[in-house]
């Protein structure tokens, strides 16, 4: 993701491309259209289980580490496992965030089954669970039943949803949208909440980018997160997944030795700190606030977590809003103990928060990489 600002400073730090040859390096470093394609390709297939999987794979999830492993069961069901491969053990050590994002995967397959007529009966952790940590029992049982659904007006959305990771615009987003949002996030055993550009936002804004700089400058979760960065459009298209860092400055930067995940591990180096200086303005845009909160007794309640945030994320979609996860804050790890006890006092209200986003209105974003379905698939 690069932002204008973070290209202005880029320019600004010595990237200067001749007038005669900018065009041409723009257009050869532009972001890999190939990593993008399973957008372009959701729906085509013939098979309704793998209709339905082509929308699932689009589903918003940690790191987008795209952690799903699904097995084809007869004729009329499927088992998912997460790949364990995919897990965040830094910042996400008990999994829970990994667990959301298949909560995100299963509503969008229940939403794309419904288009096609077909009722998702969804049997969660069929062979048991571990709150502690994943392993390799399935996440869930999906049986399909035909004639039993009707299409879900949030699956007209799908294709349009996205994180919006830039910098809001300086207008507030009305209550009657804020509402709905909240609303539709009001399932399984969910409780949302928003809240507008207020004082408790202002509070909001700081306390997320303090949990932001905890994050980045703890050592051991930085790294988590640079080892996961896609430099430049050819790893991007190499390996869609992780954190994709694309564009012609982008481009540039790393030509002049700027970007590279060695710099951008070293809290003294220029790579470093111009991080922190793009992300800053994007954590004090928030023009407002959402989160989801429950019990978090059993995964199930994870998985209810997502289901509800995909639900969320696509009634944003429909009313023009954008939004972005910003849960550093909500990590189990020890050095943001302190902040996760400040957040939970502050809106946690006795239950365990599952999502904190940041809400508000910004220009349109391409879609982020994501591996083709068959990829998810095991034969």
């Amino acid at each position: 993701m690069t932002t204008r600002r973070g290209m202005l400073k880029l320019v600004g730090g010595g990237v200067v491309l001749a007038a005669a040859g900018a065009g041409g390096f723009v257009a050869a470093n532009g972001p890999s259209r190939a990593a993008r394609a399973p957008w372009r390709e959701a729906g085509q297939e013939t098979e309704f289980r793998r209709r339905a999987l082509s929308y699932a794979i689009l589903a918003p999830n940690p790191h987008n580490r795209q952690p799903w492993l699904v097995r084809l069961d007869g004729e009329d069901a499927l088992t998912l496992f997460s790949d364990l491969d995919r897990q965040l053990p830094a910042t996400d050590p008990y999994d829970r965030q990994i667990v959301i994002g298949h909560g995100a995967f299963l509503e969008l397959l229940a939403l794309a089954a419904a288009e096609d007529g077909y009722r998702a009966d969804i049997t969660l952790f069929p062979e048991g669970e571990d709150m502690d940590t994943l392993d390799a029992r399935p996440v869930a049982h999906v049986r399909f039943v035909a004639g039993e659904a009707e299409p879900d007006p949030l699956f007209a959305h799908v294709l349009a949803r996205r994180s919006n990771k830039e910098v809001y615009e300086a207008r507030d987003v009305e209550a009657e949208k804020l509402a709905a949002m909240t609303e539709a996030a009001r399932r399984f055993g969910v409780t949302a909440n928003s809240i507008g550009n207020t004082a408790m936002a202002e509070t909001l804004r700081d306390l997320t980018w303090r949990a932001h700089l905890m994050e980045v400058r703890t050592p051991v979760t930085n790294q988590e997160s640079v080892d996961l960065m896609r430099i430049g459009a050819k790893e991007v298209a190499a390996n869609p997944d992780g954190i994709e860092l694309e564009g012609p400055f982008i481009a540039a930067g790393r030509l002049l030795g700027i970007v590279n995940r060695k710099t951008l591990a070293d809290q003294s180096s220029a790579g470093f700190q111009q991080g922190l200086d793009m992300y800053q303005p994007l954590a004090m845009s928030a023009r407002g606030f959402a989160w989801l909160s429950n019990a978090n007794q059993t995964r199930a309640d994870q998985i209810h977590a997502g289901r509800a945030y995909a639900r969320m994320n696509l009634t944003a979609t429909s009313l023009g809003i954008s939004i972005h996860p910003w849960s550093q804050s909500l990590q189990e790890y020890r050095e943001m103990a302190d902040l996760y006890t400040e957040v939970h006092e502050l809106i946690g209200e006795g239950q365990r928060l599952q999502m904190l986003v940041r809400v508000g209105y910004a220009k349109p974003i391409m879609a982020t990489p994501r591996w083709p379905m068959e990829s998810h698939l095991i034969t």
